[in-house]
């Protein structure tokens, strides 16, 4: 009881921004408060941001003994998230400390640990952004991922029924429950969404439809808006934090109330950065100048919405995935994965599922249906040419379906 009441004055109290102003004094009072309050053994003891080091996952897990502020060991956290995993159940804790796995896109493990006072926090403030109006009513959150956390359960409530989907199982026996209960909001991998849009024997009419843990493409959100007759909405949400969402208009903002980012800029003139996070409010395990792997595209353009949050153009995918090319004059260029995507996607063609690796000179193409190879030849061949780079040789493959409890990586670079 004493933690909902938290939820809802973690609910009440989250505020919206108008002016870029107000954000950045914000900002500086929490990073501020921040640094004060910091018990970790790892970070320096300074006031200043810029005295901190710019960290990895790599450097995150290794120094997790020190990071934490509880003295918790990476062994005993790793160990209660791997037998979750194991058992399927996702209720175990250490103490009153949430502790989480996240495999991530690249597939090495993250491990995470969430105060109750955290975990009150962010299921005030994501309710608070997410939930559709009016606000007071009840609603069935239908949630597909790879795994629970009692960080998700915590959003339960007499007005909110919330119930985990595991990805584990086949999407089939999940369609039985979802025409049984009705959910009102469906958040699942886009991979996902656009399966149970394409399913026939799917029959509910959810008030909102929200993408999570993979890139949103423009093929699955046209074919998940026509079927559900309504926008598809993002929320970016990592091991690192809630990092930003769409809003009533549809456009992805940064949460700059709760992170604070700094852009690590790969090509200023396509806006395209990587984000480096400081998480302004945990203190359990204390994210700051932690690098992502992530390509975001900067969107300089005033929302109709009227937030002064950043606004995002897209999440393109991973820093891995820009594939490596030669110009005609052999001089190194960099193909960001989502002209792959665009070129692949133009075909006039009905297609149903790709997948693209480049290894050396050669690119794997994996198609559904196989028989559309020579429109996707042509695309590549014009993009090649656009771009002044040097064509790659292709070998084409029939699409192999993979498991839904992987993320997945249309465009990657072995």
């Amino acid at each position: 009881m004493f933690k909902k009441l938290k939820i809802i004055k973690y609910y009440l109290g989250t505020k919206q921004f108008s002016y870029k102003q107000d954000i950045e004094e914000y900002q500086k009072q929490k990073l501020s408060k921040l640094l004060k309050n910091l018990k970790s053994d790892f970070y320096p003891k300074s006031q200043s941001l810029e005295d901190f080091p710019i960290i990895n996952k790599k450097i995150f897990m290794e120094n997790f003994d020190t990071i934490n502020t509880l003295g918790i060991t990476q062994k005993d956290a790793l160990s209660v998230a791997l037998q979750a995993e194991q058992s399927r159940n996702f209720t175990s804790k250490i103490g009153d400390i949430t502790v989480g796995l996240s495999s991530g896109t690249s597939g090495s493990r993250g491990v995470f640990l969430v105060s109750e006072e955290e975990s009150a926090r962010w299921a005030g403030y994501i309710l608070k952004k997410m939930l559709p109006e009016p606000l007071l009513q009840k609603h069935k959150i239908a949630f597909f991922l790879r795994a629970n956390s009692n960080l998700y359960e915590s959003v339960n409530s007499s007005l909110i029924s919330f119930k985990f989907y595991d990805l584990m199982i086949p999407l089939k026996e999940h369609i039985k429950i979802l025409n049984k209960t009705q959910p009102s909001i469906i958040i699942a991998p886009a991979q996902v969404l656009r399966l149970l849009a394409q399913s026939n024997q799917l029959d509910i009419e959810p008030k909102k439809i929200i993408s999570v843990a993979e890139v949103l493409e423009e093929d699955d959100r046209a074919i998940i808006e026509m079927r559900f007759s309504q926008p598809v909405h993002q929320v970016y949400q990592c091991t690192e934090g809630f990092l930003a969402h769409t809003c009533k208009e549809g456009n992805l903002h940064l949460n700059e109330d709760i992170v604070f980012i700094e852009k690590e800029w790969i090509d200023k003139k396509s806006f395209r950065f990587i984000p480096i996070v400081t998480d302004l409010n945990r203190l359990t395990q204390p994210v700051i100048r932690y690098r992502l792997d992530d390509i975001l595209i900067l969107d300089e353009e005033a929302c109709s919405c009227g937030s002064a949050f950043t606004r995002i153009k897209s999440i393109e995918g991973r820093c891995d995935d820009i594939l490596k090319m030669r110009t005609l004059k052999d001089e190194e260029y960099l193909l960001f994965p989502d002209f792959i995507r665009r070129a692949i996607i133009s075909i006039d063609t009905n297609l149903n599922e790709y997948k693209v690796l480049k290894d050396d000179n050669t690119l794997h193409i994996y198609l559904d249906p196989i028989s559309v190879k020579s429109e996707v030849e042509e695309a590549l061949s014009k993009l090649y040419e656009n771009h002044k780079i040097k064509p790659l040789k292709h070998q084409f493959h029939p699409h192999k379906v993979e498991k839904l409890d992987k993320k997945r990586r249309r465009v990657q670079q072995l």
